[in-house]
């Protein structure tokens, strides 16, 4: 499924006052700045980053931030 596709599901689940963050977002994996991580984020991750990004203000470092979750969830996990 595309970052696009994902990101079409995601929107549903979301007010539309959330709207333009998830267009950042869309046009940053568009753009490249944004990776799809190599492995799912944890139900715990998933819900601290939808936390902070619905608390944020679209910015430069809320899309840094992000880009940054994605980050660290691509590494493999240590148990």
């Amino acid at each position: 499924m595309s970052a696009t596709t994902i990101l079409e599901n995601i929107r549903s689940l979301f007010t539309p006052d959330a709207s333009e963050h998830l267009d950042s977002i869309e046009n940053a994996f568009v753009e490249g700045t944004l990776k799809q991580p190599v492995r799912p984020m944890s139900d715990q991750e998933l819900a601290r980053a939808i936390r902070e990004f619905r608390s944020a203000p679209v910015s430069d470092w809320t899309l840094a931030r992000l880009s940054e979750r994605f980050v660290a969830a691509s590494r493999p996990r240590e148990d």
